[in-house]
C-alpha cells in the first residue's frame, strides 16, 4: 500500500509539468523552428543543445553536493523551475538564430539543473520498497503531460507556427510544478543554513564517492554505463521529430498526432516497468528495457513503410519511459539516502553528457554520411544502437538488487 498520497502526488505532477517543457522545447517545436523555419543544418541544434548541457553537467553533482550539505532540496527546485519558465517564454519573442539558440540554451541548463532536486525528493514520498511504482507513476504522468501540451499548444503552433507554443509551455510547466513545490515536505533532516560552505568538502565527497568503491559495490560501473545507454535515449528524444519527418515523411499535424499517440501506450508501459522493477528488481527491469530498445532502434532503421512508424513510435515511447523509471529506481538502491544529492547530480552529469556526444554524433553521421542522401539518417538510428548495446553489457556486470519479496 503507497503512502503519503498527497506528496506523491504532487511530487508527480512536477514530472508532468517538466515534459511539457521537454517535448515542447527540446523534442519538437524548437529543433523544428531551427531546421525547418529558419533552415539550418541539424549540427547547429546538436551544437547548441551539447553547449548547454555540457554546462549543466558541470553544474549538477556541485550543486547536488551542495542541496545534501544542508539537506535543503525544494528551495533548489523551485529557484531554478522558475529561471526555465522565464528562460522558455523569452523563446516566443527572439527572431534570429544565433539570439534564439543563446535563449534555448540558458533555458535548458537551469531546466536539468532543476531535474536533480526533483529527482533526489522521490526518498520523501515514499519507502524504498515502493520506489519502483512511484518512480513509474512519476513517469506515467510525465506523458499525460506531454499529451496535454501537445494538445494545447497543437491549434497555436498549427495556426501561428511553431513559437507560439513557447509561452504557453512556460506556463503550464509553472502551473503544474506549484502542487510539488506546496505538497511535499523534506525529511526532517535539521541543517544551519547560515553556515559557511567549505568547497574543499564539495571535491572530497567526490573524490570519495569514485575512490572507495568497495563501500559503493557497482556504483562506477553503474554511472559509466548510464553515459553509454543515455546517449542513444537522449539523442532519440531529441531527433525523433526530425526523422519522422525525413523518413517517415509525417507533416506537422500527423507528427503531434504521433507523439500523443506514443504518450499514451507509454503511461501504461511506464506503470507496468514500475511494478515489474519492485517485482524482479531494478537491474532487470532496466536490462529487459535496453534490451527491447535495442531491437526497436534496429526495426526502426530499416522500416519503409509510413504505417510501420505507427506502430514503431508507441513502443519506443513506452521503452524510452521504462528506462528512466527503472534508471532512478536502480540508482536509489545503489546509493545511501545521504548522499542521493550527489548521486543525482552525478547522474544528471552523466546523462547530460551523454546528450552533449550523443547529438554530436547524431549530427556529425548525418553530415559524414550526406552523400547517401535520406539513408544517412538511418545510418545515425544505427550508431545510437550500438550505443544501447553497449550500456547493457556493462549494466550486466553491476551488483544487482534484491527485491523486497525476495529477502523475506
Amino acid at each position: 500500500m503507497i503512502k503519503k498520497k498527497l506528496p506523491i502526488f504532487g511530487w508527480a505532477l512536477y514530472d508532468f509539468a517538466s515534459t511539457i517543457f521537454s517535448t515542447n522545447v527540446i523534442s519538437l517545436y524548437f529543433v523544428l523552428w531551427i531546421t525547418v523555419d529558419k533552415g539550418r543544418e541539424d549540427i547547429l541544434y546538436s551544437i547548441a543543445l551539447s553547449g548547454s548541457l555540457l554546462l549543466a553537467a558541470v553544474l549538477q553533482p556541485l550543486l547536488g553536493i551542495v542541496s545534501d550539505i544542508y539537506r535543503r532540496k525544494m528551495p533548489f527546485l523551485v529557484f531554478f523551475t522558475c529561471l526555465a519558465c522565464i528562460f522558455t517564454a523569452f523563446l516566443a519573442g527572439v527572431r534570429g538564430v544565433f539570439a534564439g539558440l543563446l535563449v534555448f540554451a540558458m533555458a535548458n541548463i537551469v531546466y536539468q539543473i532543476a531535474a536533480v532536486f526533483y529527482n533526489s525528493l522521490l526518498v520523501d514520498v515514499c519507502g524504498k520498497e515502493e520506489i519502483g511504482r512511484v518512480s513509474g507513476l512519476g513517469v506515467a504522468v510525465s506523458y499525460i503531460g506531454m499529451i496535454v501540451g501537445l494538445i494545447l499548444t497543437r491549434p497555436l503552433v498549427l495556426k501561428y507556427g511553431y513559437q507560439a507554443a513557447f509561452i504557453p509551455t512556460a506556463a503550464l510547466f509553472f502551473i503544474f510544478s506549484l502542487p510539488c513545490f506546496f505538497m511535499v515536505k523534506e525529511s526532517a533532516l535539521k541543517a544551519d543554513m547560515k553556515s559557511k560552505l567549505d568547497i574543499r568538502k564539495v571535491f572530497l565527497r567526490i573524490k570519495d564517492t569514485f575512490s572507495n568503491s568497495r563501500k559503493y559495490p557497482g556504483l562506477s560501473r553503474f554511472i559509466i554505463a548510464v553515459f553509454i545507454y543515455l546517449n542513444a535515449i537522449n539523442t532519440i528524444v531529441v531527433f525523433l521529430a526530425v526523422y519522422l519527418k525525413k523518413i517517415g515523411g509525417f507533416y506537422d499535424g500527423e507528427l503531434i498526432t504521433i507523439y500523443i499517440f506514443s504518450a499514451f501506450m507509454a503511461i501504461i508501459g511506464s506503470l507496468f516497468f514500475g511494478m515489474i522493477t519492485d517485482r524482479l528488481g531494478a537491474k532487470r527491469a532496466l536490462m529487459i528495457s535496453l534490451a527491447l530498445g535495442s531491437v526497436c532502434l534496429i526495426l526502426g532503421a530499416f522500416a519503409c513503410v509510413k504505417v510501420f512508424f505507427w506502430i514503431l513510435g508507441p513502443f519506443a515511447g513506452i521503452l524510452i519511459g521504462s528506462v528512466w523509471t527503472t534508471t532512478r529506481a536502480f540508482a536509489i538502491k545503489l546509493c545511501p539516502e545521504e548522499k542521493l544529492g550527489e548521486i543525482f547530480g552525478f547522474l544528471g552529469m552523466v546523462g547530460k553528457s551523454s546528450a552533449i556526444l550523443g547529438p554530436l554524433v547524431w549530427g556529425l553521421s548525418v553530415l559524414t554520411f550526406g552523400f547517401m542522401g535520406l539513408f544517412k539518417y538511418r545510418i545515425a538510428i544505427l550508431i545510437q544502437d550500438a550505443f544501447i548495446l553497449f550500456g547493457w553489457v556493462l549494466i550486466s556486470g553491476v551488483p544487482g538488487d534484491v527485491p523486497e519479496r525476495e529477502r523475506k
